[in-house]
C-alpha cells in the first residue's frame, strides 16, 4: 500500500476504530446492566463499599475496619475496608448513593462503570504495547496499529467472567483493573516517548492500584522490574529506536514521592493497627484458609485449572448453572504459539509480565480464590490479542499471509470466540433469572433483611459469616446484627465463643441467625449453639427459614425459649 493511498484511508481507519470501540462498549453495558439487582448482595459488596458509604450519608456511626479512621470536619472517614483493601470504593459509590438512594443496582452501577473504564484503558495499553515496537511503522503497521487493543476489549466485552465480575465488581475489587492498566499504559508511553509526566502518572496509578488492593502488586511489581530492565538494556544499545528515555535523579525522586502519596492511608492504617503486618506475617507459610504456600506443585495445579476456567467462563456456579466457551483455551494456545513463532519480540514483554503475575498468584494469605483472576483476565486477553497480531501481521512482511486472507482469518477467529462467550453469558443470565443466585449470592438475603426490618428485629445475633453487612446495608441501618461467631478460625469457634453466647441465651426476645448445615461458612458455631441451649435447659425454636428460589433452605432465624 503506497503512502498516498494510506493518507486517503486514514480518516476511515480512525472512524472505523471509534465505531468498533463504541459498539464493543455498548455490548458490554447491555450485558452487564441487565437485571443488575441479581444475584443477591454479597457480603463483600456490602462490607467493602456500601455499608460505610451508607453510614456516612445517613450520619450513622461508622463501623470502620479495625476502628481506624481519619477525622475530617467531624466525620470519621474509614481508611481501609480490609487489611489489604483500601476504602476507594466507599468514596466512589457515595455520590451515586446520595443521588439515587440506598440500593443494590445503584451500588453495582459504579462497578459496571469501572469495568467500562477498564475496557478503554486496556485498549490504550495494548495499542501502546504494539506501538512501542513500531517506531517507524510501515503501511501494513499503520493498518494494524489499532487492531490489538480493539481485539483485546472485544474478547472481554462478552466474556462471562468479565461481565459478571464487573457487575459485582466490589466483590472482586475490580477497581484494581483500570488503575493497573493506567499504570502500564503510562509506563509504556514513557518508554516510547520519554515524556517525564507519563512516568510520574504511571507511578501515581501504581500507588493507587496498590491502595485499592495489595493484589495489584502481582502486576505492578513485575512491570517495574521489566521496565527497569528494558531501560538498562537500551543503555547498552543506544542506537536502537525509539531513543532511550532520560531517567534523572530528580525524576526518580518525583516518581517515588508520587507513588507514595496514594499509599499514605494504607501506611497510616498499618501504623495504627498493625493489621497489614499481622495479616502478612501470620499467613506467610499457611494462609488463613489453610493453603500451604510452599506446596508449589499443588498450588500450580489449582491455579492452572483456574486459568482455563477464567478463559472458559466455567466458574460462575453461583448464578444458577455452569456454562462455558469451550474453544477459548484452545484458541488462546494456538494464538500464543503462532504469535511466538512469527514475531516473538512483540510478545516477550507482555508474556513475561503475565507469567510473573501467575507465579505471584501461587502464594496467598487468604485462599486460592479464582476471583483473584479478575485482575489477570484483562492482561491475559491483552497477550492473546497481541499474539494474534504477531501471527497475522508479523514484523517481517515477507512472511505474512496473503493480504486478502488477513481480514478473513482475523474476523473468523474473533467472531467464533465472541459468539461462544456471548452464548455462555446469555445462558448465565437465563439461569440467574431462575435462581436469583445461590448460597452467599442468593437473593434470599433480601427477604431476610426486609423481614428483620419490618418485624422490628433490630439486633439479631449472627452466628455465621455473610449475614451482617448485607442486612445492615439493605435495611439502611435499621437492623444491626451482632456478629458473635468470631473470626479467629473458619474451621472452629474460638475458646471465648461460648462465653459470648451465654450472655444472650437468657433473653427470650433475642433472635439468632444461622446458615443451614450445608450453607455454613464458619464451622462449629451452629453445633456449639445447640449444645449450649440444651445444656442450659432451654428450647430452640425455628421461627423462619429463608430459601433460594429453588426452595433450598439457606438461612434460619431461631429463638431460644424456656422449656
Amino acid at each position: 500500500m503506497n503512502t498516498a493511498r494510506l493518507l486517503r484511508i486514514q480518516p476511515w481507519l480512525h472512524h472505523g476504530r471509534r465505531l468498533w470501540l463504541s459498539l464493543a462498549l455498548v455490548i458490554y453495558l447491555l450485558l452487564a446492566c441487565y437485571q443488575l439487582g441479581l444475584p443477591g448482595l454479597h457480603y463483600d459488596e456490602a462490607r467493602e463499599a456500601g455499608l460505610n458509604a451508607m453510614e456516612l450519608l445517613t450520619g450513622a456511626p461508622v463501623s470502620a475496619f479495625r476502628n481506624v479512621t481519619f477525622s475530617f470536619f467531624g466525620l470519621r472517614l474509614p481508611l481501609m475496608v480490609q487489611d489489604y483493601i483500601g476504602a476507594l470504593n466507599v468514596y466512589l459509590v457515595m455520590p451515586v448513593l446520595w443521588v439515587s438512594g440506598i440500593g443494590v443496582p445503584n451500588l453495582r452501577m459504579v462497578a459496571v462503570l469501572t469495568g467500562l473504564v477498564t475496557l478503554i484503558v486496556v485498549e490504550r495499553t495494548v495499542t501502546a504495547w504494539y506501538a512501542i515496537l513500531n517506531p517507524n511503522p510501515t503501511a501494513t503497521d499503520h493498518i494494524a496499529l489499532s487492531l490489538p487493543g480493539l481485539i483485546a476489549i472485544t474478547l472481554l466485552v462478552a466474556a462471562p467472567g468479565f461481565v459478571f465480575w464487573s457487575r459485582q465488581g466490589i466483590f472482586v475489587t475490580n477497581l484494581t483493573q483500570p488503575l493497573v492498566f493506567w499504570c502500564l499504559w503510562q509506563g509504556l508511553d514513557w518508554l516510547r516517548t520519554g515524556r517525564r509526566w507519563a512516568l510520574i502518572m504511571s507511578a501515581f496509578a501504581g500507588g493507587c492500584a496498590l491502595y485499592a488492593k495489595l493484589i495489584a502488586l502481582w502486576i505492578v511489581g513485575p512491570f517495574v522490574l521489566l521496565t527497569g530492565g528494558w531501560w538498562l538494556w537500551r543503555q547498552w544499545r543506544p542506537a536502537q529506536k525509539p531513543p532511550t528515555p532520560v531517567l534523572s535523579w530528580s525524576l526518580l525522586l518525583a516518581v517515588v514521592l508520587v507513588f507514595s502519596i496514594p499509599l499514605t492511608p494504607l501506611l497510616f492504617f498499618n501504623w495504627q493497627s498493625g493489621g497489614i503486618r499481622r495479616a502478612v506475617a501470620g499467613n506467610v507459610f499457611t494462609s488463613y484458609y489453610g493453603v500451604d504456600n510452599w506446596a508449589l506443585a499443588a498450588n500450580l495445579g489449582v491455579r492452572s485449572r483456574q486459568v482455563v476456567q477464567t478463559l472458559q467462563g466455567s466458574h460462575l456456579w453461583y448464578l444458577g448453572g455452569l456454562y462455558s466457551n469451550p474453544f477459548a483455551p484452545w484458541f488462546a494456545l494456538v494464538a500464543v504459539s503462532f504469535g511466538l513463532w512469527r514475531w516473538r519480540t512483540l510478545l516477550v514483554g507482555p508474556l513475561l509480565l503475565l507469567l510473573a503475575a501467575f507465579v505471584c498468584s501461587l502464594f496467598t494469605i487468604s485462599d486460592l480464590f479464582i476471583t483473584h483472576y479478575a485482575l489477570l483476565q484483562p492482561l491475559l486477553m491483552a497477550v492473546i490479542a497481541l499474539a494474534l497480531i504477531a501471527a497475522i501481521y508479523p514484523r517481517h512482511t515477507q512472511a505474512a499471509m496473503p493480504q486478502r486472507q488477513l481480514p478473513l482469518v482475523l474476523i473468523t477467529f474473533v467472531l467464533l470466540w465472541v459468539s461462544a462467550d456471548l452464548n455462555a453469558t446469555l445462558r448465565y443470565h437465563g439461569a440467574l433469572t431462575r435462581s436469583g443466585g445461590l448460597a452467599d449470592h442468593s437473593d434470599a438475603g433480601y427477604h431476610l433483611a426486609y423481614y428483620l426490618r419490618y418485624h422490628g428485629l433490630g439486633a439479631p445475633l449472627a452466628l455465621d459469616w455473610g449475614l451482617d453487612a448485607p442486612v445492615r446495608y439493605l435495611s439502611e441501618g435499621a437492623v444491626t446484627p451482632i456478629e458473635l461467631f468470631g473470626y479467629n478460625s473458619p474451621t472452629a469457634p474460638d475458646p471465648d465463643f461460648s462465653q459470648r453466647l451465654d450472655l444472650f441465651l437468657g433473653n427470650p426476645n433475642n433472635v439468632y441467625l444461622l446458615h443451614t448445615p450445608t450453607a455454613t461458612v464458619f464451622h462449629g458455631r451452629r453445633e456449639q449453639f445447640f449444645n449450649q441451649v440444651q445444656q442450659a435447659g432451654l428450647q430452640p425454636h425455628l421461627e423462619n427459614t429463608f430459601t433460594q428460589r429453588d426452595g433450598t433452605p439457606l438461612i434460619e432465624l431461631w429463638r431460644v425459649l424456656p422449656p
